[in-house]
């Protein structure tokens, strides 16, 4: 049996395995071990470290979480400048081939000499940075600054999981890395989430919040922050024979396990660089973080030397950039638009810009919520952001250009009345979108009104379906639901694909409704947050549509499951004209329901139980069995709590069926949930 390792070998070990993954997670993306058993080994080395001083080293992971607060940044000299390469405003395809001219007129080219070997990779929109690793051991990082000199961010740059603390293999004596440090949209989306939630300042873009955390003076601040890094190029060396070219330094700098972009490759001459560019900025907004262009650089070493700098740029490399996705202008004003749901969506109207390749006029406000964090005023001087086919949005005011105060904006105060139908605004306590209440009523909603009134779960028009709805509506055949009671068949053969043999189906179908539930009449309407099971809760409730029109607020909210938030949402759509004409024209239409339905109800055999339904039983389909528990009086919940009072679970039934175990919920199968059904006293 051998002998336990020592502390030091112990912390060794540790060290070397928490680096591995490191390595898998943050650079693979391929994680080994799950986040328990990271941590576990992580509170190892802390313990031991701890317990042994001696055993710190700069190499260990416990240095990630953030030193003390600098005063200020040391200034570092670069021993080999970090310089800017030249970037070509060309954005076509046509700058690739210029660059391909200048690099063969300096090398002295013939027209009939081979293609230009190049090495092409992204241009990452982030924030410069030299690493520099001795024995293998990162042991300075240093921001561009002005290129001579630049800031001492060791304490900071060490919080980036992806950059490694040791290189792996048998490391060069010293080796400077230049990369990028960046992050990714979605996590900067989250970010930006969080500070928001705290009630502190949100960022304007990824490259700003990357920026602004590596200069933070407090490295705990950078360690919160979701930093990422790719390496591309080389400062100073020592102790290694470089490769030959460019291409095989990135791959050298991968296999010393620092992460360098996949999407890279070596080409040859400028029809290369051309598709390299056309098929990168096809590629560049489904890419998880920013770029704002590709770089081409030549990919021999030595023909790097021979071509050397001019003005501090390189010669042998240029960024061949994309049209701006950022431009600044001023905001005009600030209208509406009213969505298929009813959303209230703000927009600016702004002074024409070009930006993204188009002239943008008009760009999304998000909502009021957004209009409030971002301290957007119109009058404002606005950066304005459009990514590809994304709807141009205003991303920030420009503050230091406000001249003088301007007032806010208060989306319900002045646009009170939706601006197509007139119906009031409202916005609910616990939503970001204000909406219009006319559902029924207010063209912008139309189509989807008629889609999710004629619905299977709502008034069952078979036939009535998303194509035939649009050509309803585009014709100005049916404008709310009553009209299609009103339908014939001549207006419906004319139409496109329909003919008279669909059209009398149709008609049919339509017929049928007619003779519904109250409860598929009141799900129909489309009030907001009312869904199925609050619908049948209002129809057992007030037993009659006049009474459920009748109630206020107060009333509303005897319903059982129905609170003050659904109860609102209710008593305003019910309080809009528009919507009360419709209802009494489907009534005068003859749309009818049993009445004494809800007491029947009210009295079944599952009345004041409650069942959730769990995988795939032997004869019924899932609607099936839902609507014969609520024809006896029975609630279907999608969860299992402790209020739930059976669990019918069928064939590979999930964590519901554990969960109904764990909280000791009776568990029936289909044979069982029959024979609460026919049971006479579901009590005994």
């Amino acid at each position: 049996m051998s002998a336990a390792p020592t502390p030091l070998e112990r912390a060794a070990q540790l060290r070397a395995e928490l680096a591995r993954h490191d390595h898998a997670y943050y650079v693979l993306d391929a994680p080994t071990v799950p986040d328990a058993e990271y941590d576990r080994l992580f509170r190892e080395l802390e313990a031991l470290e701890s317990a042994y001083p001696e055993l710190c080293a700069d190499d260990s992971p416990t240095r990630r979480v953030g030193g003390k607060p600098l005063a200020q940044f040391a200034a570092v000299r670069h021993r080999v400048p970090m310089l800017s390469i030249r970037t070509e405003t060309d954005t076509e395809a046509s700058g690739a081939y210029a660059f391909d001219a200048r690099v063969r007129r300096e090398l002295g080219m013939a027209e009939g000499d081979g293609p230009v070997e190049y090495a092409a990779e992204l241009k990452f929109d982030g924030l410069a940075i030299s690493l520099r690793y001795e024995q293998g051991v990162l042991v300075q990082a240093a921001t561009r600054g002005d290129g001579e000199t630049g800031e001492d961010v060791t304490q900071n740059i060490r919080t980036v999981r992806a950059i490694p603390l040791r290189l792996r293999g048998t490391a060069p004596a010293v080796l400077e890395v230049r990369g990028e440090v960046y992050m990714r949209r979605d996590d900067f989306d989250a970010l930006n989430a969080r500070q928001s939630a705290a009630g502190e300042k949100s960022f304007v873009n990824p490259r700003n919040a990357a920026a602004g955390s590596i200069r933070q003076l407090d490295p705990g601040i950078a360690a919160r922050r979701p930093l990422t890094f790719f390496a591309y190029g080389l400062g100073e060396t020592a102790g290694w024979t470089l490769p030959p070219t460019h291409a095989g330094v990135l791959d050298a700098l991968a296999e010393f396990g620092l992460p360098v972009c996949e999407h890279r490759a070596v080409l040859q001459g400028p029809d290369a660089l051309a598709e390299f560019h056309r098929a990168v900025g096809a590629l560049r907004d489904a890419l998880a973080f920013d770029i704002d262009g590709v770089v081409y650089k030549v990919n021999a070493l030595e023909l790097q030397q021979r071509l050397g700098f001019v003005t501090r740029e390189p010669r042998w490399a240029v960024a061949h950039k994309y049209p701006a996705q950022e431009a600044v202008t001023l905001l005009r004003d600030i209208e509406v638009q009213v969505g298929r749901t009813g959303a209230i969506t703000p927009v600016a109207r702004l002074e024409p810009v070009f930006v993204g390749g188009v002239t943008v006029t008009n760009a999304t406000l998000h909502n009021q919520d957004e209009i409030d964090r971002k301290d957007v005023r119109i009058g404002d001087w606005v950066i304005v952001r459009r990514a590809g086919d994304v709807i141009p949005e205003v991303v920030a005011p420009v503050v230091e250009r406000r001249t003088a105060e301007l007032p806010r904006f208060d989306l319900l105060a002045r646009y009170p009345k939706c601006p197509v139908c007139g119906s009031h605004v409202a916005r609910g306590e616990d939503e970001v979108v204000a909406r219009c209440t006319g559902g029924l009523f207010c063209p912008a909603q139309r189509k989807q009104a008629l889609l999710h009134f004629a619905g299977r779960r709502a008034m069952d028009i078979d036939g009535l379906g998303d194509k035939l709805v649009e050509q309803l509506v585009d014709a100005a055949i049916v404008k709310t639901p009553v009209d299609i009671y009103r339908l014939g068949i001549l207006a419906l053969a004319n139409l496109e694909r329909m003919g008279e043999k669909s059209a009398q189906n149709l008609l049919a179908a339509i017929e049928k409704s007619r003779d519904t539930t109250l409860a598929r009449f009141i799900f129909a309407l489309g009030i907001r947050n009312v869904g199925e099971a609050t619908a049948r809760d209002l129809a057992r409730h007030f037993g009659n549509l006049d009474a459920l029109l009748a109630a206020d607020e107060a009333a509303l909210q005897q319903v059982p499951d129905v609170g003050p938030i659904v109860a609102k949402c209710i008593a305003e759509f019910l309080a809009e004209p528009h919507n009360r004409e419709v209802i009494e024209q489907l009534r005068a239409a003859g749309v009818r329901w049993p009445e004494g339905e809800p007491s029947a109800i009210a009295n079944g055999r599952l009345a004041g139980k409650t069942l959730v339904l769990t995988g795939t039983l032997p004869t019924l389909s899932r609607d099936e069995a839902k609507a014969l528990i609520e024809a006896q009086g029975g609630k279907v919940a999608g969860s299992v709590s402790k209020k739930t009072d059976y669990l019918v679970a069928g064939a590979e039934a999930g964590s519901k069926l554990t969960k109904a175990q764990e909280l000791g919920v009776a568990i029936v199968d289909e044979e069982g949930l029959r024979a609460l059904l026919n049971k006479s006293d579901t009590n005994a």
